[in-house]
C-alpha cells in the first residue's frame, strides 16, 4: 500500500514538475523570455496569482496560455493536493 502511494505521489509530482517546464520552454520560444521569466510567468500563471507583469503578446502565445491553463491547474492542485494528504499521513503516523 505505501508503494503504492508512493508511485502515485511520484506520477502526480512529475506531473506538475512536466507542466511546469513545459509552459517555461513554450513561452521561451514563442515569446522570446528569458528562461526565468518564462518559468516565473508559468508558475505565477499555474498558481493563479496573475500578478499582470508579463502576459503573452502573440496569438500562439495566447491560444498556449488558454489551454494551459485548463490543463495545468488542475495538474498543480492535485500535486498540492498529494502533498497535504502526504503530510497528514505522516503527521498521523508519527502520532502513534
Amino acid at each position: 500500500m505505501e508503494k503504492e502511494r508512493r508511485r502515485e505521489f511520484q506520477i502526480i509530482l512529475g506531473s506538475a514538475l512536466s507542466v511546469l517546464a513545459i509552459g517555461t520552454v513554450i513561452y521561451h520560444f514563442v515569446e522570446h523570455w528569458t528562461w526565468l521569466d518564462s518559468l516565473y510567468f508559468s508558475v505565477v500563471t499555474l498558481a493563479t496569482v496573475g500578478y499582470g507583469d508579463l502576459s503573452p503578446h502573440t496569438a500562439a502565445g495566447k491560444i498556449f496560455t488558454m489551454i494551459y491553463i485548463i490543463t495545468g491547474i488542475g495538474i498543480i492542485l492535485e500535486f498540492v493536493n498529494a502533498l497535504t494528504k502526504r503530510r497528514i499521513e505522516r503527521r498521523l503516523k508519527n502520532e502513534k
